[in-house]
């Protein structure tokens, strides 16, 4: 059976489960969804976190108890643990699919550093919270849209600032920039990639959660 004392091996692993949980915690509140305002990969990255790290972290004193096979054991667990970020139906954006391998990696090194000083897991912790924040800070990315559009006729390179008008006026954003994809010309329809500014002004991301495109109807813009 287990062989951990509630004072000292349990004690340790609640204190690394509250140090991922609030780094996590800080890169998904802080920095993804300021930005996406996704609330469905918000929901997603915290249990995804909470799940893995108790997963490897009972994994791990199991696999010690049947004879040493610990090795072993967590490459073939982590590497499924890792095969599910396939489980999904649709095609994940590449910043969400960015944050979902970070989380999981804290889960994971966090559960797994059992013979780490705690101070050495916090540092660890750090330094990819920096890295995150480095990284949103210097790319600045500007958000971005893909709209199903119907009016095709604006769609022309001499009509691009009549198109920018159009969007302002039906979405209520500022349209810096706009390309166009595939156009399906049976029914009259466009698809669009529209980047404009987020002034903070109410919840400019319920756009996207209202407009779900399968992948077979989008071309890469």
């Amino acid at each position: 059976m287990f062989e951990f004392t509630l004072q000292e091996d349990f004690l340790l692993m609640l204190m690394r489960f509250a140090i991922c949980t609030l780094v996590n915690w800080i890169i998904i509140d802080r920095l993804y969804y300021r930005k996406s305002h996704r609330r469905d990969f918000y929901f997603t990255f915290m249990l995804m976190s909470t799940a893995i790290f108790f997963l490897v972290f009972f994994m791990i004193f199991v696999l010690d108890d049947l004879k040493g096979k610990t090795g072993i054991g967590i490459g073939i667990g982590l590497f499924g643990i890792f095969s599910i970020m396939r489980y999904r139906t649709e095609t994940m954006p590449v910043r969400e699919l960015t944050y979902l391998f970070v989380v999981i990696t804290l889960a994971v090194v966090n559960a797994l550093a059992t013979n780490i000083p705690l101070c050495e897991t916090l540092i660890t912790n750090i330094v990819i919270l920096f890295a995150v924040c480095l990284c949103e800070m210097m790319l600045k990315a500007k958000p971005t849209k893909l709209i199903q559009y119907d009016r095709i006729e604006l769609i022309k390179p001499e009509c691009r600032q009549q198109l920018i008008d159009d969007l302002q006026q039906r979405l209520g954003i500022q349209v810096i920039k706009v390309e166009v994809g595939s156009v399906d010309m049976l029914r009259d329809m466009a698809i669009l990639k529209v980047t404009y500014n987020d002034n903070g002004d109410g919840n400019p991301a319920e756009i996207n959660n209202k407009l779900k495109l399968k992948s077979e109807d989008l071309t890469q813009v």
